[in-house]
């Protein structure tokens, strides 16, 4: 009886010494200064490459430099923060904490921003990890997919046209102009009274926006004629 029980707590010894040994392998208290290097080199490389592809495929209308350089920053630092992760268990667990406990509140008002912030963030995670071929190879077609769904093919910019005209005949003829000029719109909203009906049309232009503002104006009945560039909503 004696002989089992020893025998057990040997063997729950031995697992917990493995456990403890292969946790404890994961983890190095110094970090190679080659390695150190090649990683912020291959996370600069990296981030600078999301830096220049951002800029030119950049299509808002106010380009923030301050915040394209941040992606390198980012980049960097997340692999800095990654290798120091990987050299101590209890830097490790300490930095999880201090990080949960931040709260980034800058407002990101277009899609693509987030996934350039996602994708420096995730570059410099794996390259951090050692995963060199990975991050290099993920950043490329990252890249071109990006390129060439954002910056290649036509866009259609759209526009609100606020249009206002005298009487029913002029709305007619507004709205048969558009037709012509124009591969598809919607009425957002109408408001008529005496004398005189505003309407709100939302249109879809490639080019020649001035032109096609100018031959409505044009149009008998029509006293003025407004195109305002929006960002696809709209709130009554």
């Amino acid at each position: 009886m004696d002989t089992t029980a020893t025998t057990t707590a040997n063997d729950t010894n031995t697992f917990t010494d493995l456990l403890k040994s292969s946790v404890l392998d994961n983890f190095s208290t110094s970090i190679d200064i080659w390695k150190m290097l090649i990683t912020l080199a291959i996370a600069f490389l990296i981030g600078l490459f999301i830096y220049t592809l951002y800029k030119r495929i950049f299509s808002g209308v106010l380009y923030s430099k301050s915040f394209n350089v941040s992606l390198i920053g980012m980049t960097i630092i997340t692999s800095v923060v990654i290798l120091a992760v990987n050299s101590n268990l209890v830097l490790s667990l300490g930095m999880v904490g201090a990080l949960s406990i931040v709260r980034f509140r800058t407002p990101i008002k277009d899609p693509t921003d987030l996934i350039f912030l996602f994708w420096a963030a995730a570059a410099g995670i794996v390259t951090g990890a050692g995963f060199f071929s990975l991050a290099v190879i993920g950043s490329v077609v990252i890249g071109l997919v990006l390129f060439l769904f954002v910056k290649g093919g036509k866009v259609e910019t759209p526009y609100l046209l606020v249009v206002n005209c005298a009487d029913d005949e002029s709305e007619k003829a507004i709205h048969t102009q558009v037709g012509k000029l124009v591969k598809r719109y919607n009425v957002k909203q109408k408001t008529v009274s005496t004398g005189n009906i505003e309407m709100t049309l939302e249109v879809r232009l490639n080019d020649q926006e001035g032109r096609f503002v100018n031959e409505l104006s044009q149009i008998a009945g029509v006293r003025n004629a407004v195109l305002i560039s929006y960002s696809g909503d709209y709130v009554s």
